[in-house]
């Protein structure tokens, strides 16, 4: 394992030690004056966005969350729901968490600029929200994420460093995320920082909604706007619209062209193992999940958070303490070494009988 992948991994156990330990700590104090003196004390609410672009979220995000608030507290459920996507959907679910007496809830919102009415009405009833993943509009009263700018920053990097020494001559087309995600927004603004002056030009720039089938409209019409021959990489805000650009532009006879994503999906680690794809974004979703899970009990019982979420975010003017993790590039030269070592996949997950020769090329086994 090398240098910086050490340290990774170092700090990875670091924070989830730091999280149990200070969990244990805290656990013989829940009978204090200031625990919560009213309210369901033992249900925390989770409510996830979306399935349909990332499998993130059904696959990783809702079964650590669970695991660890169990983990925390024996007695304590986790009432879970997925939006699919609709802002509409989502707020009905929060409603009814917050009519269910549900005291503390992880809202990982589908429109984080629509929250803040939801988020104010929950306060005045004593719901303390956890914004997750994505920063929701409102008094919450915590965030858990990963410094999305510099998400942004190494997806413009690691595009740059894909295209190699023509990435000065290169045009290039940009495929965003939603723009009702404040992330996505980060996203950009990060990879502009990069790609700004380290390529030629960006030819053509669009914003998705975190679907599939929109980034492959846009990039058709990309293709239709520049011609085949008019750009020579694609940044794609993350994996599952990814997959379908990189689809795209194969029906369309363009191959080996440099595209990019974020969230170290299985299907994109193949893609990058058989050269498909140049890079993804791996962030850690166990320490996320750690965090948000630790934050959330520690509300439950009415304890301070600011020994998990040691960071503080601007959100409207207001500081919300934060706990804020550091993403890492993931190229064909590191995926042993990151998602494998990190055992977010075993290697039988990844390499398959289609994968094989890829993966023995990667020295992976």
């Amino acid at each position: 394992m090398n240098a910086m992948m050490r340290r990774v991994v170092i700090g990875t156990a670091a924070v989830s030690m730091a999280l149990t330990m200070a969990a244990c700590g805290k656990a013989g104090n829940s009978s204090s004056s200031n625990s919560a003196s009213s309210g369901d004390t033992k249900t925390v609410g989770l409510l996830l966005p979306e399935n349909s672009s990332s499998v993130r979220y059904e696959s990783f995000d809702k079964p650590l969350i669970e695991a660890k608030v169990k983990a925390l507290c024996p007695d304590c459920t986790v009432k879970y729901n997925n939006a699919n996507g609709d802002a509409a959907t989502q707020k009905q679910q929060f409603d009814t968490l917050v009519s269910q007496g549900v005291k503390v809830i992880l809202l990982d919102a589908v429109n984080a600029k629509g929250t803040a009415a939801w988020v104010t009405d929950a306060q005045k009833k004593g719901v303390k929200v956890v914004a997750y993943d994505r920063l929701a509009s409102g008094p919450v009263a915590g965030y858990v994420s990963f410094d999305n700018e510099k998400v942004g920053e190494l997806q413009g990097q690691a595009l740059v460093d894909a295209l190699g020494a023509n990435a000065k001559s290169a045009n290039i087309v940009m495929i965003n995320g939603d723009d009702a995600d404040p992330n996505a927004g980060m996203f950009k603004a990060g990879a502009h920082k990069v790609l700004d002056t380290g390529v030629a030009k960006i030819a053509y720039e669009q914003s998705g909604e975190w679907k599939p089938t929109v980034a492959s409209q846009k990039i058709g019409a990309a293709i239709t706007s520049l011609g085949k021959n008019g750009f020579q990489a694609v940044y794609s805000a993350n994996d599952g619209m990814a997959a379908a650009i990189i689809t795209a532009l194969k029906a369309q006879g363009i191959n080996n062209m440099p595209v990019g994503g974020q969230d170290a999906a299985s299907d994109a680690i193949q893609r990058i193992l058989t050269g498909d794809q140049a890079y993804t974004i791996y962030k850690a979703y166990k320490p996320e999940a750690d965090g948000a899970a630790t934050i959330a009990v520690d509300l439950l019982h009415g304890l301070d958070v600011t020994g998990t979420a040691t960071a503080m975010t601007d959100s409207d003017g207001t500081k919300v303490p934060s706990l804020l993790l550091t993403p890492i590039v993931v190229t064909k030269a590191n995926v042993k070494d990151t998602v494998i070592a990190d055992g977010l996949y075993k290697a039988s997950d990844i390499c398959t009988a289609q994968y094989a020769d890829a993966c023995k090329a990667a020295g992976i086994q």
